[in-house]
């Protein structure tokens, strides 16, 4: 009975401190996105500057990529966990501090480095306690991560309130990150789930050497997750000029659609486990990518406020499930380590996030903004239809 009790508290300790491990890069990257208006401003720069300058973060991003499955393989979570989260508040306060463009963009591709780190170190961590937990609970993880940005969201209104510069709130971010690790650091998985020695997950992980290049489930996955992170990166960056644009709301409500979305995303993280262990992660997707098709046909067909906010919320719940349980399955495909399957699913799931936003732009300057939408729509298609193709264990 002590022994059930001890693994019990265990595995809760685990949770809490996994789950805070996303807060940590949500509540980071959520402060320095709510002071761009800031630097835009001090190097006085265009909308088509500040474009260009943004495209630094995807390139630190992408460049990260097969750097970070492999250190995550090399040297184990915990470790790379620890490293990307004392580095990346570092690369936020490089941000905060610096006084040209040039540094300024050379900060973003070290940001975008070291947060691809830390998004692939710390989903390890997650598939770990998933699997200790025996059930659905890697959305509640990513569920965090949207918390966070809230949180950040608020503490940047106050801190551009109160008129501090981005350097002086930096560094209360990275003081407050650390204080975090200081105390939960202790508490992470000390193996991966490629290493544990137990029953059938040590079989697996001994076999899990496969290329990824022919494994049919790692290209299914990252499939769907660049559908699905196309869509995500559509309605970060599209949805409220639909609003403003076609739906024709004032100004000041067209970040309505935009908080549709992130509401609804944020809450079906936190419902969807349940939903995943009762009727399985396959039954889940499938219904996602319908939700998603559903919600853009809803707002484009119908473009008025009240049926468009109801479509993008719509959007949300179906958006919300389809990535954490990406990875959760990729972390446990046969034959491929899970953090280099998480590594490769991410990879092509973050060229849809870049690709989505411009794609939008160029259907839109053809036809509409309209029709554009409608296209990201038949992404929730390919979504359900794909995930029948995957090979999982429910």
């Amino acid at each position: 009975m002590n022994a059930t009790i001890d693994v019990g508290l265990r595995n809760r300790l685990n949770r809490i401190a996994v789950s805070l491990y996303f807060f940590i890069p949500g509540f980071v990257f959520g402060s320095w996105a709510g002071r761009i208006v800031f630097f835009k401003e001090k190097f006085n720069l265009s909308e088509e500057q500040l474009g260009f300058l943004l495209l630094a973060l995807p390139v630190g991003s992408l460049s990260g990529l097969p750097f970070s499955g492999w250190a995550v393989k090399k040297f184990g979570s915990k470790k790379m966990v620890t490293f990307a989260s004392i580095g990346y508040p570092l690369m936020l306060l490089l941000i905060g501090f610096s006084q040209s463009v040039t540094m300024l963009a050379i900060s973003l591709v070290a940001f975008g480095f070291m947060g691809n780190i830390t998004n692939i170190s710390n989903n390890t961590q997650a598939v770990g306690v998933e699997s200790n937990y025996g059930r659905s609970i890697m959305s509640s993880f990513h569920g965090v991560w949207s918390l966070a940005g809230f949180a950040s969201a608020g503490v940047s209104f106050l801190m551009v309130s109160m008129a501090l510069e981005p350097k002086i709130h930096f560094i209360m971010v990275a003081i407050l990150v650390w204080s975090i690790m200081l105390y939960y650091n202790r508490h992470l998985l000390e193996q991966d789930i490629n290493n544990f020695e137990h029953g059938e997950a040590a079989a697996a992980g001994k076999k899990k050497t496969g290329s990824l290049f022919t494994n049919k489930n790692i290209i299914i996955l990252g499939l769907i997750a660049f559908g699905c992170m196309c869509c995500e990166g559509t309605m970060f960056e599209w949805s409220a000029i639909y609003f403003k644009t076609i739906v024709k709301v004032p100004e000041n409500l067209a970040i309505i659609g935009y908080a549709s979305f992130m509401c609804t995303m944020a809450i079906g993280r936190f419902i969807s486990d349940g939903i995943i262990t009762r009727y399985g992660k396959k039954a889940v997707m499938r219904v996602c990518g319908l939700l998603v098709a559903f919600g853009l046909t809803v707002a484009v067909s119908f473009p008025y406020f009240p049926t468009a906010m109801l479509g993008f919320f719509f959007v949300g719940f179906g958006v919300s499930s389809v990535v954490p349980t990406v990875y959760s399955i990729a972390g446990k495909t046969k034959n491929v380590n899970a953090s280099v399957a998480m590594a490769a699913v991410s990879s092509i799931g973050f060229l849809g996030f870049v690709l989505g936003p411009p794609i939008i732009g160029f259907i839109a300057e053809a036809s509409s903004l309209r029709w554009s939408f409608a296209t990201i729509g038949l992404l929730g298609i390919m979504t359900s239809f794909l995930s029948q193709k995957i090979e999982s264990n429910n």
